[in-house]
């Protein structure tokens, strides 16, 4: 039988390296972070009290690797040190979980995982969820640090940040010592938390900064040695992608895709050597990719709002204010028979597209005469945008 696969080109020595599964065995250029991540978390190696620990930085910028790989080493250290309590580490995504209660849910069921006892359903009480939470982390009777991922889809309250803080203080665990540790691409989450969570979290606050053009070149430098077969790459391939990612977003995985699909490129030419102009034409892949993905995560309305800023760019109306944007965003919801939103609420989902990099937002302050206000613009191809929101599973616009 003939079939259309072509025969496999040895330009990929490892090509899982490449992938976002992918965790490296060595950080690279993050040591700065990994130190003030050591200090935040010295107590537990000492014998003392965790401090919870918020991480704070854009998407593709090593904080979720780096938090596992100290996770990972404050449990071997624990192991290692004589007098040292155990020390366990335990990630929940709060994207997957968006609510305290799934929160608390999902965290009992990842440590109960190497138990014999049956895992948590919904349908219990908040507080029976709490006390099996409490139940869990005192079994250890060491140190348990939560990892809160993704931890500003936190939507509906502050419980579990409430909670799990104050857990030895009201008596819920004796033996076992807990901390939470936060990892958020939104800077300012902790000023949407009540201001009694904000008093009982008392973090220690790490910030991780966009790598620059430099520091991509190392990490894929490493990349590359691993993942692909020897002198399969022109000397400008690299510098290229660490560029363009350096100057969009300072994102490692924005650069490592563009490698792996400057690759594919070549592979699918049938060339044994990957060039410059390989580079360019992954650049539209990605860029397509990213914006297919981060679309399929918004709610229907949040993608009714930036289908309002895209129709409004390609009318060469931005940047356009939130007030006069809720007309446009107002038909589109009515088209597709769905009741608006109030301007509150689009004026969130405004904030929100411009931390997820879909727009510009600009200030802008005409004094006393002409008020202070937010204008906002697309900060992604407008083409692809629609052709997106087009194929998005929960909206057919």
């Amino acid at each position: 039988m003939k079939t259309p696969f072509r025969d496999r080109v040895e330009l990929f020595a490892n090509k899982d390296v490449l992938k976002d599964h992918y965790e490296p065995e060595e950080i690279r250029e993050r040591d700065e972070e990994i130190d003030q991540y050591a200090n935040a978390l010295q107590d537990v190696v000492d014998g003392w009290e965790p401090d919870n620990v918020f991480v704070y930085g854009k998407t593709g910028v090593g904080k979720t690797a780096v938090t596992r790989y100290m996770m990972d080493a404050l449990e071997y250290e624990a192991d290692d040190r004589d007098g040292v309590d155990s020390v366990t580490s335990v990630e929940v995504n709060c994207h997957h979980h968006p609510s305290s209660y799934q929160a608390a849910i999902a965290l009992v069921n990842e440590l109960r995982g190497d138990t014999d006892s049956d895992p948590l359903t919904t349908g219990l009480s908040t507080s029976d969820v709490l006390n099996a939470l409490f139940d869990e982390i005192e079994a250890r009777e060491g140190t348990v640090l939560i990892v809160l991922d993704e931890i500003d889809n936190l939507d509906d309250d502050d419980m579990l940040l409430y909670q799990l803080p104050r857990a030895k203080t009201n008596g819920n665990i004796e033996d076992s010592q807990v901390a939470v540790v936060g990892i958020s691409n939104d800077y300012t989450f902790r000023n949407d938390l009540s201001p009694k969570v904000q008093d009982t979290l008392c973090e220690r606050e790490i910030k991780f900064p966009p790598y620059d053009a430099n520091e991509l070149v190392t990490i894929l430098d490493d990349r590359a040695e691993r993942a692909l077969s020897s002198g399969v790459l022109t000397g400008g391939v690299i510098p290229q992608c660490a560029a363009l990612a350096a100057r969009d977003r300072g994102s490692a995985r924005q650069a490592i895709d563009l490698l792996r699909e400057s690759v594919n490129v070549a592979i699918e030419d049938e060339r044994e050597t990957v060039t410059e102009d390989d580079v360019e034409t992954a650049v539209r892949r990605v860029e397509r990719g990213r914006i297919k993905d981060s679309i399929k995560d918004l709610t229907t309305h949040g993608q009714y709002v930036l289908l309002a800023v895209t129709q409004t760019a390609i009318a060469d109306d931005t940047p356009v204010r939130a007030k006069e944007l809720y007309e446009v965003y107002a038909d589109i919801a009515a088209e597709y028979a769905s009741d608006p939103l109030s301007q509150r609420s689009v004026h969130d989902h405004l904030n929100d597209l411009s931390m997820l990099g879909f727009l510009r937002q600009h200030d802008r302050n005409y004094g006393r005469g002409g008020g202070q206000f937010f204008e906002y613009e697309l900060d992604v191809d407008a083409t692809m945008v629609q052709e997106a929101i087009a194929d998005a599973d929960d909206a057919t616009v």
